[in-house]
């Protein structure tokens, strides 16, 4: 008898599955299929093709795949791998208390014709994937001017707190704070533009705003107190490296695809305002498939930025830079070589590079799928990334954010005795 088997069923979204296929018929050519369906009602699909060993088993943990989406061998290739079936479609998830359902089928690969099957599925397995762990709580945050949600680890406490930023996209994403409140930090997922009652494209940026935050987490009896960590992306990069240097309350920046420059709109912090670096839109291109490319949009700005450039080296915290070298809307290496030039002038050693070729814009949790475009704000964006080494990137930079920002936020017991 066929079986499809995967242990866990139901997991984290950031946790690797085994999948097993038994019964089939010794060196069988098979086919895995994986389905999920986005809270908007998108579709996206994967598949890869499989030979059964002697024993008529395909296990994706050793074996390799020969064709499909991906070859060779990926445990997990199944999950990052997945395409949407309408094209520029991002997969982002909404609701962090429900957890997506992923279908696994199993074909008989010689009775797939033109990638059309034309038989049913020889066995359907369908698993959880969740981005909230059990007992993880979570706590709409309206207070004053801030707005955005709380996640707390099961437990008294206390834990290190963590101030999530998301880009341009604006809203309130959820997702990565959930997941880092699973893996048991205090983290606030933070809105600042595009939310409730913030505006939709706010004039400048208020540092005061984020320094509310800072203290807003601070003061929860559940947090350490001794300081808080930023994990920012994209636009959320320039406020979380203007909050390392200004609030002494941040002690630990994780800086995922930015800039060390404000752009767009100017920084206003107690009466200091930062101007944005001015760009060349003529060096905003096209590719083949009609995609912008963003990423050249400062070069000819670049060599007279010293003046806009944040003053990093002021920073008495600690930085983690990561980057990926195929990012086609920002040129993020660059900028974090600059900055990192900047503290190294100034005989500075708080600083983590992690660069990673072949790893795109958007750099997110494990095993989410890569999207390397997509439609935003009514622009067809190229984010860049190829798929696999994409996928290495954020297995790899998630681990060590999380190392990161333990080590920096959690007072060691030991020196203070």
């Amino acid at each position: 008898m066929i079986q499809l088997t995967a242990t866990p069923v139901s997991a984290l979204v950031d946790e690797p599955v085994h999948i097993r296929a038994t019964g089939l018929t010794p060196f069988q050519m098979v086919s895995f299929q994986a389905s999920l369906e986005d809270e908007n009602g998108d579709m996206f699909y994967s598949q890869a093709h499989y030979r059964a060993n002697e024993f008529g088993e395909v296990d994706l943990k050793h074996a390799s795949s020969l064709g499909g989406d991906y070859m060779g061998v990926h445990p997990m290739g199944l999950f990052w791998s997945l395409k949407p079936e309408k094209l520029l479609t991002r997969l982002v998830k909404r609701d962090v208390n429900r957890p997506f359902q992923v279908q696994v089928k199993l074909y008989d690969l010689e009775l797939i014709v033109n990638n059309k099957v034309a038989s049913a599925p020889k066995a359907i397995l369908t698993l959880e994937r969740w981005y909230v762990a059990p007992g993880v709580t979570r706590i709409k945050v309206r207070e004053g001017r801030l707005r955005g949600a709380l996640f707390l680890p099961p437990g008294e406490g206390l834990f290190p707190g963590v101030i999530d930023l998301f880009g341009g996209l604006g809203g309130l994403l959820e997702f990565r704070a959930s997941l880092l409140a699973s893996h048991g930090f205090a983290s606030l997922a933070l809105a600042y533009h595009n939310y409730e009652d913030l505006p939709a494209k706010p004039e400048v940026t208020d540092l005061g705003y984020f320094e509310e935050a800072a203290n807003f987490l601070l003061r929860h009896p559940k947090v350490f107190g001794s300081g808080v960590g930023v994990v920012s992306v994209c636009q959320g990069v320039q406020i979380g490296l203007s909050m390392a240097i200004y609030l002494k309350q941040v002690t630990a920046t994780v800086l995922i695809n930015g800039t060390n420059f404000p752009f767009g709109i100017p920084q206003v912090y107690r009466g200091q305002i930062h101007q944005p670096l001015p760009h060349s839109a003529q060096l905003i291109s096209t590719n083949a498939l009609g995609l912008l490319e963003l990423y050249r949009t400062f070069e000819t700005t670049q060599a007279g930025a010293s003046q806009y450039l944040f003053p990093i080296e002021e920073a008495q915290g600690q930085f983690l830079f990561i980057v990926g070298e195929g990012d086609k809307t920002i040129n993020s290496k660059a900028h974090a070589e600059q900055a990192i030039g900047q503290l190294k002038t100034h005989g500075k050693n708080n600083w983590t590079l992690l660069s990673y070729p072949g790893a795109g814009h958007l750099i997110e949790p494990p095993y989410s799928p890569l999207c390397c475009a997509s439609t935003t704000h009514d622009l067809r964006l190229h984010w860049g990334g190829e798929v696999i080494p994409h996928a290495a990137a954020q297995e790899h930079s998630w681990k060590e954010i999380q190392r990161f920002l333990r080590k920096h936020l959690i007072p060691d017991v030991t020196s203070q005795l």
